[in-house]
C-alpha cells in the first residue's frame, strides 16, 4: 500500500513539475511575440511618420503650383489678382 502511494505522489509531483514548465514555457514564448509585435509597430510607426511628413511636401508643392497657376489663369483672363 505504502508503494502504491509513493507512485501516486510521484506521479504528481511529475504532472506538476511539467505544468509548470509548460505554463513557464508559454510565458517565455509569450514574451518573445509581444517583443517582437512591439518592435513591429514600433517600425512601422516610424516608416508613417515618414510617409506622413512625405505626402505634407507633396501636399504643399502641388497646392503652391495650383496657386500660380490660377493666378496665371486670372491674368490671362483679365480679372484681377485675387490674392
Amino acid at each position: 500500500m505504502v508503494e502504491v502511494w509513493a507512485a501516486v505522489a510521484g506521479a504528481s509531483i511529475t504532472v506538476a513539475g511539467l505544468g509548470v514548465s509548460g505554463v513557464s514555457r508559454q510565458n517565455r514564448l509569450g514574451q518573445d511575440s509581444l517583443i517582437r509585435l512591439t518592435a513591429a509597430v514600433d517600425n512601422l510607426s516610424d516608416r508613417l511618420d515618414i510617409l506622413h511628413n512625405d505626402i505634407k511636401t507633396k501636399d504643399m508643392e502641388v497646392f503652391a503650383r495650383l496657386n500660380e497657376l490660377e493666378r496665371a489663369v486670372a491674368r490671362l483672363e483679365g480679372h484681377s489678382d485675387r490674392h
